[in-house]
């Protein structure tokens, strides 16, 4: 008999060929099999009456046969049958193509819930090839699967059958008798029988009950593992905190939640164990000067400060901000990207080793192994989500245990944030800076898109400047019908904008070419800049106060709340137009949510439970294994739950040794394979 972790393709009624199918579908093995759950579920127990049924939408209707009308073959390779059914007060006919087999298990007399898409008109009802079960002989409830071309539904649960069949009874059932007691939890057997062949809806959800805390549970016992690692007393213990002379030279006035992160920063220098913390704001909430605060403290105490940006643009930025702020005041800046020459990174890192500089800006060019710092406190990594778990480890480890920031302008949400940072202490800035206003925000058709350019033209002549945005560089993108920046520019010389100063700025430009691009547009030798995302993050433009967004449903809503942040930098009210021809209900109602919000908080909650935390920040991005049957949106109590009896386990069993911890230990290592090779 195969084993567990044998290639699916030796279970019977698999083999090589259908094993090729299945890993298409990320099966590979007999145990993710039995762990390739159904994504959704039919309840043919919700029967409804024929004539309470929408037509053109699919439902569950209760009927019996009442008459078969045999074989008729319409042209080669395909014939149909005919079945009449009636639920007493409506008939239906039931159109079967190319099944004899399904044909000659419907009998007459026989009553049958039957799902599908009801079709036809008012004097007559149809169905084609619906699904249908017995409801004497068989479960109501019926498993529904991701499927691929070659795996029908009925044959992976004629090999999920088998799995279980086989390998039911050797389950390991890695949860203790006294968390299951105690969780009311079922025994993994019958968790697995009833989330694949529910008996009924309630076997249903105790099934998922189960599963979903073993899955969170143990991705929480995980994570704690992982994160504990990194819990090493620092060399950087700061004594001197004062900010005096930091707060008097600012032009401006700090908000009290600024003023409440510096503090949480300054309170965590003086500790033993390094800082650990996220500072989270919306966009243009004003971390940077937080930033500022803390590096300023370090440099005071003779340490030097790191931040990392993701992009040439953003640590450009950074760099000409912390010059403003700090070097007054006696302290020396350093910026090194990918695209100094030789030369001059050669000179910049035998300054930055002798500790000629005490705040050191840059992009990936900081982890190499040729820079090295003279005495390093602080470590900064702005939209860390950016970065690989390698790249943060690697910055920090130039210094002996240095405190760590890690800022992020993409309000997590609270949910998320439970999971990916449950040991780092968090700061929230959730006000604006003084005399900003909140952003404008409308949706429009194309139909409507020469009146957006004449609103455009009108803050143009004020004086103003605005951002286009379009999801592609030119028209070879392609993939979809969408706007590409290249060919938009051409096109708006036919336009009433065809006379004003347009620039152009994408992610596959030269870095001294978008340097060159945004530097005209903040010094306004360029009215508008049409461009892709690449603007996304860190463009502090104040005299841009419009941004128009084409193709607005290819993004996803935390994307479009960091483009609007790009505008409303100062004080004159800022305007953000979304352009969309989707027609989807769904895709219409989630961009409406732009134009009701402008909580970042709240926008990436709803963005998280549209797209799921795989595409929330992008693939594979946010460090997350793949959750099988857990939401961590729907299942947020359980989530919580889990973490605090992870925390008790580990205080008990700090690294998962004892006996009946060994199951757990081996779960959460399978895991967390992945993520434990990129550490």
């Amino acid at each position: 008999m195969p084993s567990l972790t044998d290639s699916v393709r030796y279970l019977k009624g698999v083999g090589e060929k259908r094993a090729k199918l299945y890993q298409k579908l990320g099966v590979d093995t007999i145990y993710s099999l039995l762990h390739f759950f159904p994504r959704t579920y039919l309840d043919y127990s919700d029967a409804k009456m024929i004539e309470d049924c929408a037509l053109g939408e699919f439902c569950c209707v209760k009927a019996t046969v009442f008459k078969k009308q045999g074989e008729q073959y319409i042209r080669k390779g395909l014939s149909i049958f005919k079945v009449f059914v009636t639920d007493g007060t409506t008939d239906m006919l039931i159109t079967i193509y190319n099944s004899k087999y399904l044909f000659d298990k419907l009998q007459v007399g026989q009553t049958y819930c039957f799902y599908g898409k009801l079709q036809g008109n008012l004097l007559r009802r149809e169905m084609n090839t619906p699904s249908f079960i017995n409801l004497q002989t068989d479960c109501p409830v019926k498993a529904i699967y991701h499927l691929t071309d070659g795996l029908s539904n009925n044959l992976i649960s004629l090999n999920v059958s088998k799995a279980l069949e086989l390998w039911g009874d050797r389950l390991d059932d890695v949860l203790s008798p006294d968390i299951k007691q105690t969780e009311q939890l079922c025994h993994i057997r019958y968790a697995f029988e009833n989330i694949h062949f529910p008996k009924d809806m309630q076997a249903l959800e105790v099934a998922k009950k189960r599963l979903i805390f073993e899955e969170l549970f143990s991705l929480q016992l995980g994570l704690l593992l992982l994160k504990k690692k990194n819990r090493k007393s620092t060399g950087v213990t700061i004594q001197n905190t004062a900010l005096d002379e930091f707060l008097k030279q600012l032009p401006f006035i700090l908000t009290d939640a600024q003023l409440c992160a510096i503090k949480d920063g300054l309170q965590d220098f003086t500790k033993q164990v390094p800082m650990n913390r996220l500072l989270q704001g919306d966009v243009g909430s004003g971390k940077t000067v937080v930033a500022c605060a803390l590096a300023y403290c370090m440099a005071n105490n003779h340490y030097q400060t790191a931040i990392m940006a993701p992009t040439e643009i953003l640590a450009v930025q950074h760099y000409h901000t912390f010059c403003k702020i700090l070097e007054p005041m006696g302290i020396q800046c350093a910026l090194l990207t990918g695209s100094m020459t030789a030369k001059q990174k050669n000179i910049m890192k035998q300054k930055i080793a002798q500790g000629e500089y005490q705040i050191v800006i840059g992009t990936h060019a900081l982890i190499q192994d040729s820079v090295t710092f003279f005495c390093l406190g602080l470590v900064i990594t702005d939209e860390q989500h950016r970065f690989g778990v390698n790249q943060r480890a690697k910055l920090a480890q130039k210094g002996t245990n240095p405190h760590k920031l890690v800022m992020s302008a993409t309000p997590i949400p609270r949910t998320l944030a439970f999971i990916i940072y449950g040991d780092l202490d968090v700061s929230i800035i959730d006000q604006p800076p003084k005399g900003r206003l909140p952003i404008k925000t409308y949706l429009i058709t194309g139909s409507k898109r020469l009146r957006a350019y004449h609103f455009i033209k009108e803050h143009i002549q004020k004086g103003f400047q605005a951002y286009i945005v379009c999801p592609l560089i030119d028209e070879q993108d392609q993939k979809q019908q969408a706007h590409s920046v290249y060919q938009y520019a051409k096109t708006l010389e036919n336009t009433e904008l065809k006379d004003v100063r347009v620039g152009i700025l994408h992610g596959k430009m030269k870095p001294t070419e978008k340097e060159e691009v945004m530097l005209q547009f903040q010094n306004q030798q360029l009215d508008l800049l049409i461009s892709t995302t690449v603007i996304e993050v860190g463009v502090d433009v104040p005299n841009a106060v419009l941004m128009m967004i084409e193709n607005a449903e290819l993004f996803g809503l935390s994307q479009l709340h960091q483009l609007r942040g790009r505008v409303g930098r100062g004080t004159v009210q800022s305007h953000c137009i979304l352009v969309s021809d989707h027609k989807a209900e769904q895709t219409i109602e989630r961009l409406k949510i732009m134009t009701q919000s402008s909580d970042g908080f709240y926008i990436s909650e709803q963005d998280l439970k549209h797209r799921g935390p795989g595409d929330f920040f992008g693939e594979r991005q946010h460090g997350l294994p793949d959750l099988k049957i857990a939401n961590m949106v729907d299942d947020m109590q359980i989530l919580l739950r889990t973490q605090q009896l992870a925390k008790e386990i580990l205080q008990r069993d700090a690294d998962l040794s004892l006996p009946e911890h060994q199951g757990l230990k081996q779960l959460t290592q399978q895991l967390f394979q992945q993520m434990s090779a990129d550490n």
